[in-house]
């Protein structure tokens, strides 16, 4: 921090975004402490953070865009349990909340960088996508940098507490993917039965 400075904070944030086990919940405070002891300033470094945010969700959206809905479908057809429809539903469901979806998704760890990547694939709107990605990485970078700002050199609080909160999140995402893994392989033998009965 001391080194790079404000512009490092953004490439640390750039970086997380990309390679989600860069925690932002350890970078973002020791910015905030950093700005505590004199070394930086507290908004600047707030705004290099944003910066990096959005472009690294750029970045993952022209990943999602990249693979395009057609050839996730293609790859829906060959893979095991996911059908062309699941895909369509999807794609459905993010035109219908996506806007939302991406706003929100900023302020959920594990989550944070990954929805630039269903946006990208959707064609959702650049600059729609741009200011509601901003808005939510804005807050979310706010509310770190203050919280290592305020506690000092205790800013390592920060990451323990957001740990603690992303295990839930973690938790309920996996009991979320058990139940949609047995939904699937109930409804993949539902589908065997009856094409054996027609047959």
């Amino acid at each position: 921090m001391s080194t790079l400075g404000a512009p490092g904070v953004g490439v640390a944030i750039l970086l997380e975004n990309l390679f989600p086990p860069i925690p932002s919940e350890v970078v973002l405070p020791l910015a905030g402490f950093t700005a505590a002891q004199g070394k930086m300033n507290v908004y600047v470094a707030f705004v290099f953070a944003t910066v990096g945010s959005v472009l690294g969700a750029y970045i993952l959206y022209g990943i999602g865009a990249a693979v395009g809905a057609e050839r996730l479908r293609r790859i829906a057809d060959w893979m095991w349990l996911v059908t062309r429809e699941d895909v369509n539903k999807a794609l459905e469901w993010f035109d219908r909340y996506g806007t939302w979806s991406i706003l929100i998704g900023r302020l959920i760890p594990g989550v944070r960088s990954l929805i630039s990547i269903p946006a990208g694939i959707h064609r959702m709107n650049l600059f729609q996508f741009g200011i509601y990605t901003t808005i939510g990485s804005a807050v979310w970078n706010a509310i770190l940098v203050a919280l290592g700002y305020w506690l000092g050199d205790r800013y390592t609080v920060v990451a323990d507490v957001i740990d603690k909160y992303s295990t839930v999140v973690y938790v309920i995402v996996g009991i979320a993917l058990i139940w949609l893994f047995v939904f699937m392989v109930r409804r993949d033998l539902k589908s065997k039965r009856a094409a054996e009965e027609q047959a």
